[in-house]
This record gives structure tokens, C-alpha cells and sequence, in this order.
């Protein structure tokens, strides 16, 4: 029997306490519209005792997200009297509001952060959850460092504050410190104990990643019989951050007959939530992160491509579209074995090749790898063709496409808070062709010199910059997303030359454009 975990998000709370992550009241809004279309239950959407900002950005995404019962919306208030008004008074709006309420119950906390009994602690919480419930008949309270308290002091707390009338109850492993068997464990008596004495109030938890067991405890937590998990996108917040929703999730819907639950999250927004926490916090996402980084779902193992293209079962548990990718991403490199050049190949309609005409033409793209470091399918049209010329090979099923691709010859850029532009010189074919633009930045000036050349209506949809090396002669790595007739592409470059990685990108860009929709049908 499958039973529903709720969703609880806070991103737009314990998330933006990353330093540097802050974001403005549009910001905000934006992410919580995206976490709505994720179908999260409950958006923690702010800390409004701490600024008037935060304060009106609760109430807005109460008034303009929290406007339908699909969502709850609430925000985290101290077992203060201000406090409590202030989440009150600005969670309102929604339909489904929520005041969330947070003591500390470990004797670190009640002792030497507090400097009170428990006894004193214990009554504040229950007074503080007696009075909120005459603003708002739902209230969830967080007992802070729950996985480091005394388990019978943390069990009459819990009791007391449902008699008080809370309608959630969080168990949060604030510090990272619990261990997933220890974490379930825990979870799994308070559980027993909490069905028993009311069986309507939900059990939550909330886990942080200090020693990388975040996702590891809240699945524990699920498996032992919690309600609802507490997460954020990409698994950002303080220090090393919270367990990552979409880790949970996937877990969850990956591994059914484990967990025995199901949630409501749309897992096909997973991606676009991800970019879009990603680029307003300024927070990169690590290249290797499960689910969300950018190397979860690309092959670049020649052993892995073979196996991936005989049974995608033998490397692949999770089809990428269903968190919103594209279909598996076999890349090109100098690590790619045959088998992955030979489909990519037969993919662009060269499948009448011999062995011997493979062999050669795998010399030339591994020669080509080496400088390149990956490989595009404009790069595969020139390597075949460059290898049938210099083999003096007629085949008419040949015309030489690569007439159609860009390849950059110079560019000059010039920043400043005035006039930004740029100058480049483009090769197509034979020809050389010269534009020059200006635009809001350099990058925007640079990008519109090239998409004139092109002629094509591209929009710039992401745009990454990384360091990959260091020292003066550090590398820089540049990713690009963008949109032509509907359809999104993916390129990278690296160069550096922060502003040459940048062009060739694009140009990368352009020339997978050009293979996809402007070449004849092969």
C-alpha cells in the first residue's frame, strides 16, 4: 500500500541563507511560480520578522502563488510572539496558509544557547503554538536539533505542543549529524508514538547535509514512517546545505517497492526549477550531483556508450526525460569507443561506410578529439567529408555540408558602461564574413554580431561561465542554452579567452542548429 509524502520546500527560506544567494522581490516570486508548477505542497517562502523585504515578499507570493488550495504557504517564525504575527500577517493572503514555529529542544541548545530549564523552554514552545492557533488553524512546530536532544525530553515536547494544537510536527537533524539507521530509528518511535496520540498530525523531518547524509536520513525518515520531508532545490542552504528534493523524489519514484510512497512533485520541472534556482542564486550546481548536475545523465566512456546503446538498463536507472532532459546524452570525446561514433555517425546518414572507410575517418575524429575535447555532429560532417577528399572518394549521398558551418576567424571586444561592442570575423566556406554590433553588455554585443551572420532567430536562453584550471593561464569554460523555432540546444566551449570560449560556443550553437533544421533531411 502506497501512502503520499508531502513536499515541504524551502528554497526561497533556509536556501537563501547561502551567502550571496539573496534575491530581490521579482526573484522570488519567479522561483515560487516555478516551485507551484513543481506541484510542491508547502513553499516556505520567507522569514518575515527579519526584514520589511522579506516580509512583503512572504505576502506577495501568498497573494499571487498561495492564491489556490494546491499549495500551502508558510513561513518561519521563533516561539515569538513578533514573530508568529509577522509570519501571520503576511501568509494571510494565501488560501492554504501555514505558521511554522521553531524551538530548540537539545540540551545544546535549551542550555547554552537559551541559558533556560527545559521545563521553561518546553512552556514557551506551547505557548507560543496556543497562540498561533488563534490566528491560523494550521501550525507546524520544529523541534531545532531534534536528532541530538534526550529522546524523552524531545517526546514530551512533541506531546505537549499537540495537545496545544499543532497540526505538523518537524523533527529536524539540523546539524547533519545524525546517521541514516540512527535517523529511522528515531523517526520510528517517535512515529509509534505520535499515531497513538493523535493519528492527523504529520510527521516531518528535515535534514542537513554537514556530513553528506542528508538524502540518506530523509529516506530513512520516509522508510520508518514520516509524512511530509523537508528539502530544497540543488540542495542548497547553509553550511553544506539540505537534502536535495529532487534526490528524494527520485528515490522515491525509482525505487517503489522500497519506500512504498508516491508524491505529487512534476518531476518533468525538476530540470527547469533547477536552472532557475541555479542562475537567480548565482549558485552553480555541481557538475557530478545527482539528478540536477550536469554530467548526471552524459556518457563520455566508450564502455558505458556500448552498453548504453545495447540495453540502456546496463548504466541508465532513471530516463532523463522524466526530470525534464532531453533523451540520453551519448558525448563525444577522445574516451568515445566505435560503437558511439559509428550510431552518431548512422544518426547524421552515414551508415554505408566500410570498415575500412570507419577505421580512417575513427583516426581522424580521435586526432580531432584530442584538440577539440568534445565533439559535435557539424564536427562529424567535416571529419567525413575532409576524410572522402583526401581519399578522393565519390559518393553523390556526400554534398559538402560543411560549406554550411561558421568557424570563427577573430573577434575584438570592447566593455565599458557606455558603448560595449564587438567586431567578429566569421568563415563559412570559403568566404570571410565581418560584422560589428553593439549591445547592454559585451557578451550581449558579441552575441548579436554572430546571430546577424547567421541570419537565424536565436534566443539566448542560459549562459554559464566556470573555471576548470588555475593559474594565469587558467581555463575557462562557457555554457550555452538556446531557442530556435521551439527547439533548445545545448553547447560549450572552452578557451582562455573568456570572450573566444564564449563565441565558439555560440557558434557551437549555430552549427547544431544548422545540422538539425537547415541541411537537407538525410
Amino acid at each position: 500500500m502506497t501512502r503520499k509524502i508531502w513536499v515541504f520546500d524551502t528554497t526561497l527560506r533556509d536556501g537563501e541563507q547561502v551567502p550571496g544567494a539573496k534575491l530581490n522581490m521579482y526573484e522570488k516570486l519567479e522561483v515560487a511560480k516555478q516551485l507551484k508548477k513543481l506541484q510542491v505542497d508547502v513553499i516556505e517562502a520567507g522569514f518575515p520578522s527579519s526584514s520589511i523585504g522579506d516580509f512583503n515578499a512572504v505576502k506577495e507570493i501568498s497573494t499571487k502563488v498561495g492564491n489556490t488550495d494546491d499549495v500551502m504557504i508558510t513561513a518561519l517564525a521563533r516561539a515569538v510572539k513578533s514573530d508568529i504575527e509577522a509570519v501571520y500577517n503576511s501568509v494571510k493572503y494565501a488560501k492554504n496558509p501555514l505558521i511554522h514555529i521553531v524551538l530548540g529542544t537539545s540540551d545544546i541548545h535549551v542550555e547554552k544557547k537559551f541559558g533556560k530549564t527545559k521545563s521553561q523552554i518546553l512552556d514557551i514552545g506551547v505557548e507560543a503554538v496556543k497562540f498561533a492557533k488563534t490566528l491560523l488553524p494550521n501550525v507546524q512546530y520544529s523541534t531545532e536539533d531534534a536528532s541530538r536532544s534526550d529522546f524523552e525530553y524531545l517526546w514530551s515536547t512533541i506531546e505537549a505542543v499537540v495537545h496545544a494544537g499543532a497540526t505538523i510536527i518537524n523533527v529536524p537533524d539540523t546539524v547533519g549529524y545524525a546517521e541514516p539507521e540512527e535517523f529511522g530509528e528515531l523517526i520510528r518511535k517517535i512515529n509509534e508514538r505520535l499515531k497513538n496520540l493523535n493519528e492527523h498530525v504529520l510527521l516531518s523531518v528535515r535534514c542537513h547535509n554537514d556530513l553528506g547524509m542528508a538524502t540518506a536520513n530523509t529516506l530513512a525518515a520516509i522508510k520508518n514512517g514520516a509524512d511530509k520531508v523537508e528539502c530544497t532545490i540543488n540542495g542548497i542552504g547553509e553550511r553544506a546545505g539540505n537534502a536535495a528534493l529532487e534526490e528524494v523524489v527520485m528515490a522515491i519514484n525509482t525505487r517503489p517497492s522500497i519506500y512504498g510512497a508516491y508524491t505529487n512533485i512534476n518531476t518533468k520541472e525538476i530540470m527547469n526549477t533547477s536552472r532557475l534556482v541555479s542562475n537567480f542564486m548565482g549558485l552553480d550546481v555541481q557538475v557530478n550531483k545527482a539528478i540536477t548536475g550536469e554530467n548526471a545523465f552524459a556518457h563520455s566512456s566508450g564502455i558505458h556508450q556500448d552498453g548504453l546503446l545495447k540495453s540502456r538498463s546496463a548504466y541508465e536507472i532513471i530516463n532523463p526525460t522524466e526530470v525534464g532532459l532531453d533523451d540520453m546524452e551519448l558525448v563525444l570525446t577522445a574516451r568515445s569507443g566505435r560503437h558511439a561514433v559509428k550510431n552518431a555517425l548512422e544518426k547524421l546518414g552515414f551508415n554505408q561506410l566500410t570498415t575500412e572507410q570507419f577505421e580512417g575517418i575513427f583516426e581522424n575524429f580521435l586526432e580531432l578529439a584530442d584538440v577539440k575535447k568534445e565533439i559535435y555532429n557539424h564536427d562529424l560532417y567535416v571529419i567525413v567529408e575532409s576524410y572522402y577528399t583526401k581519399n578522393n572518394i565519390q559518393n553523390e549521398d556526400i554534398p559538402y555540408y560543411s560549406d554550411n558551418f561558421y568557424e570563427l576567424v577573430d573577434l575584438q571586444v570592447i566593455s565599458n558602461p557606455i558603448f560595449p561592442s564587438a567586431s567578429v570575423k566569421l568563415k563559412k566556406a570559403d568566404q570571410i564574413v565581418k560584422n560589428s554590433a553593439v549591445g547592454s553588455g559585451p557578451i550581449d554585443a558579441l552575441y548579436t554580431a554572430i546571430t546577424e551572420i547567421s541570419g537565424l532567430d536565436i534566443k539566448l536562453i542560459e549562459y554559464n561561465i566556470s573555471s576548470i584550471s588555475r593559474g594565469k593561464e587558467a581555463l575557462g569554460k562557457v555554457k550555452i542554452q538556446v531557442e530556435f523555432k521551439g527547439e533548445k540546444y545545448i553547447a560549450k566551449a572552452t578557451d582562455t579567452d573568456i570572450m573566444k570560449a564564449s563565441a565558439l560556443a555560440y557558434i557551437n550553437a549555430i552549427n547544431s542548429i544548422v545540422v538539425n533544421e537547415l541541411l537537407p533531411s538525410r
